[in-house]
């Protein structure tokens, strides 16, 4: 049996990524993941999230942001998709690791890690631009994680 995603979609503002991450919490809690595994795909998924809202929609546009939630075997596939025309390639780019590593964590911006951050939480992640943008994040669960 093939297992089908689990999709939400939400308008892009800040206002509903409490949604998102209960919802991540909610599904990876069932997959078996640990706390502290989800806890990273929380703020991964959360940075995904805040780089299509910030930079993928023209001001005034109410524009929507999909996420797909794929679980297989023992890996979550999430999936950050929008369809505005921001540049969220280069805003999920964000600071270069050499100079994040030189700042103060109170002169980093929320939403400035961008895919150092996501690629430092998840074990894989995947950026395309074409038609919006679309982020693919991926958590293998470890064998020897305690379950929630």
């Amino acid at each position: 049996m093939n297992p089908l995603p689990i999709m939400i979609r939400i308008p892009a503002k800040a206002d509903y990524l409490d949604i998102v991450r209960a919802a991540l919490f909610a599904i990876a809690s069932k997959a078996g993941f640990s706390y502290e595994a989800i806890e990273d795909m929380k703020v991964a998924v959360t940075e995904a999230c805040t780089n299509a809202i910030r930079h993928a929609y023209e001001e005034g546009y109410d524009g929507l942001v999909e996420l797909s939630f794929l679980c297989e075997e023992d890996e979550l596939n999430i999936t950050v998709k929008d369809d505005g025309r921001g540049n969220v390639v280069r805003a999920a780019q964000g600071t270069a690791p050499s100079v994040l590593h030189q700042s103060p964590i109170a002169d980093v911006a929320v939403g400035g890690l961008g895919i150092f951050l996501m690629e430092a939480l998840m074990d894989e992640v995947h950026v395309r631009s074409e038609n919006g943008t679309e982020v693919v994040l991926i958590k293998r669960m470890s064998r020897n994680e305690e379950m929630v």
